[in-house]
């Protein structure tokens, strides 16, 4: 029996993939590895997709350094700028995603973490959304508390979503005005109030394959239930502007890789999948089982119906449908 073939059998019944493991399936052929990949995802989490949306709920003038960000305030991308958007702006956009279908809406704010008048606020929000629009709610403000987390659960909020971005060796050489553990430590507090978490990272921001794998392995110790991974958006004026984009093949092997190592996650498309043939087809073929739709956060999503089509045509469902 091949090498993708024996892990895959050995994942299917409970095996953790080891970082040795994942090198040596990155060196497989492509087209085998997605294969196996996506006969993980059938067997283990089925043929639905589960689709979600966010909206900048508040942008720019983060006082953090990430080098990938067009938000902070280290550097000059020419971002729109604005305070935390009314309620009805919200609500707006939340009804939007419900009649589209979608399982899920995040609230998502810049800054290092959202705090005082405008967590106020935002609590307010999600309280009013839960009685206002049917769909889960979801929550994205940055490095908090247990009890701030624990107001968000109590206003309705299930599942708080917060990227630790890159691996622990890595992490340093992306951010500087805070540690990987301020977001871990948010995770857990997370966890232990009860809210699912939703954590994953970048892709192509000058990593190696092994900070990936590393990336992948602590997001499977954490229990992370689902894992957007966004391919880097060069944006011009931040200090990752010059770096090259990856192609397809890197960005699928990658994608194959998380779900070997995260066999049961909610592997999920985010930003850069315009660097993806049909907005990331072959991603749903190769392990992805979930996306973000609509419109991101400062760089263009794809379409809610354009998603569904291709999802259709894939032979696959939407989770939640009744339509």
């Amino acid at each position: 029996m091949d090498f993708i073939n024996e892990i895959k059998l050995k994942v299917l019944n409970g095996y953790k993939v080891s970082k040795d493991d994942a090198l040596k399936l990155y060196l497989e052929k492509p087209e085998e590895l997605y294969k196996a990949a996506n006969c993980i995802r059938e067997k283990l989490c089925g043929n639905k997709v589960d689709l979600c949306s966010i909206i900048n709920g508040k942008s720019g003038k983060c006082t953090e350094n990430c080098k990938y960000c067009a938000q902070s305030i280290h550097f000059n991308t020419g971002v729109e700028e604005y305070k935390l958007l009314s309620y009805e702006e919200i609500k707006k956009s939340a009804k939007e995603n419900e009649e589209g279908h979608l399982d899920r809406f995040s609230i998502v704010t810049s800054g290092k973490g959202l705090k005082g008048k405008e967590f106020k606020e935002v609590v307010g929000y999600y309280k009013k959304l839960n009685e206002e629009c049917n769909i889960k709610l979801c929550a994205s403000h940055g490095i908090l508390d247990k009890g701030s987390l624990l107001k968000l659960k109590e206003a309705g909020v299930l599942r708080y979503h917060h990227n630790i971005e890159t691996s622990r060796n890595y992490y340093k050489e992306i951010c500087t005005t805070h540690t990987f553990d301020d977001r871990i430590n948010t995770i857990n507090f997370a966890k232990e109030i009860g809210l699912e978490v939703c954590s994953g990272g970048i892709i192509g921001l000058g990593e190696t394959i092994e900070d990936r794998i590393d990336m992948a392995i602590e997001l499977r110790d954490l229990d992370i239930v689902s894992i957007p991974i966004n391919a880097l958006m060069q944006i011009k004026g931040t200090p990752l502007e010059d770096n090259v984009p990856l192609e397809e093949e890197e960005i699928l092997k990658t994608i194959s890789l998380f779900r070997f190592i995260n066999p049961t996650a909610n592997i999920r498309l985010a930003a850069g999948r315009n660097l993806l043939e049909n907005y990331g087809e072959k991603a749903f073929k190769a392990g992805a089982n979930a996306t973000i739709s609509g419109n991101l956060l400062t760089t263009c999503g794809s379409n809610i119906k354009k998603d569904r089509d291709m999802i259709k045509d894939l032979g696959l469902e939407v989770k939640g449908d009744t339509i």
